[in-house]
């Protein structure tokens, strides 16, 4: 327990070296935002904003995970920060061509998607292939678990894992909002890594939560850098991952109802726009801008959508208690 707690310190200390200097480096290549111009008028002051800031915390994890490797009696936690690891190379690919060629969109959707997916089955097969990983699907408050067929489950696995990381995706819309929610969902799985016995895994979120503590100085509002979708879909990786690795799928319901939420956002705003011609269901999809549009600060946005987080992760400990008896 000394040692997750160490992990935190660590990552969050490295965290905040690693920004002091990666900020510079990344105004000097001018890896600036870009503002989509269908967005909030009030964003386009952002633009110019360095991105790929989530580089700084991506580092840290990864400096102080392979610290511990020498220590560790199970090294699976690896194979999570290596799935965390690709779905943040696709982001930074997509990133790079936004930069590149100076616009908001950066890979297609369908380049995206195939990617994912590819990431999603080459993970699954290694975590099969070890025995890390099983067909059970546990059911959180029921305390019941039930085998799939080996090809349902990784289909469902797949459609899970890629919708998990494009949620948290969405997320990161305003200053703060993806990391401070994300902190309480890695806490979350930190402390069930534990109560399992399973102190390897529970360094990964142990040392996200150091990390994106010490990102939140540098991307609280007004942010002075981005994560970008470097950091936010290496963040996906780790929360659906995790999941997975704990074999508590369903649990991302709960924790992750925050992601959810900005996700079906955006699907009921397209559906009612084309069933009804052209009417809107909110005001701007994801929600935080409908939120914002109702005169919501960014501050309160984030502290809102981290309490109803942080209150959804207390509800899913006690869905799961009865593993811990």
């Amino acid at each position: 327990m000394l040692n997750v707690l160490l992990m935190a310190l660590c990552s969050c200390a490295l965290t905040g070296v690693i920004g002091w200097f990666l900020l510079p480096v990344l105004r000097a290549l001018k890896a600036g935002q870009s503002i989509r111009e269908v967005g909030p008028t009030w964003h386009n002051n952002k633009a110019g904003t360095p991105m790929m800031g989530g580089l700084m915390f991506i580092f840290a994890v990864i400096l102080v995970l392979t610290g511990n490797a020498f220590f560790m009696a199970d090294y699976s936690v690896f194979f999570v920060l290596i799935l965390a690891l690709c779905f943040g190379f696709i982001g930074f690919l997509d990133d790079f061509t936004k930069i590149k060629y100076k616009r908001n969109l950066g890979l297609t959707s369908i380049q995206k998607a195939a990617l994912q997916a590819a990431v999603s089955a080459l993970f699954l097969y290694v975590m099969f292939k070890t025995g890390a990983m099983s067909t059970e699907l546990y059911i959180p408050f029921a305390d019941l678990s039930f085998t799939l067929h080996p090809l349902v489950y990784i289909f469902f696995s797949m459609f899970v894992m890629v919708g998990c990381v494009n949620a948290v995706n969405l997320t990161d819309g305003v200053d703060g909002l993806c990391g401070s929610v994300t902190i309480p969902v890695m806490i979350f799985f930190t402390a069930v890594s534990v109560a399992q016995g399973k102190y390897e895994l529970a360094l990964l979120p142990a040392s996200l939560v150091g990390g994106l503590a010490a990102y939140l100085v540098y991307n609280w509002h007004p942010a002075k850098v981005f994560m970008g979708d470097t950091g936010s879909l290496f963040l996906g990786g780790v929360v659906c991952a995790m999941a997975f690795a704990l074999e508590m799928p369903l649990i991302l319901i709960l924790v992750g109802i925050v992601y959810i939420i900005e996700t079906l956002s955006v699907i009921l705003q397209v559906g009612y726009f084309k069933l009804t011609h052209g009417k809107r269901l909110f005001k701007m999809s994801p929600i935080h801008h409908h939120f914002e549009m109702c005169g919501w600060k960014e501050e309160k946005i984030c502290l809102s959508f981290t309490a109803v987080t942080a209150v959804m992760c207390v509800l899913a400990w006690i869905g799961i208690s009865g593993l811990f008896v």
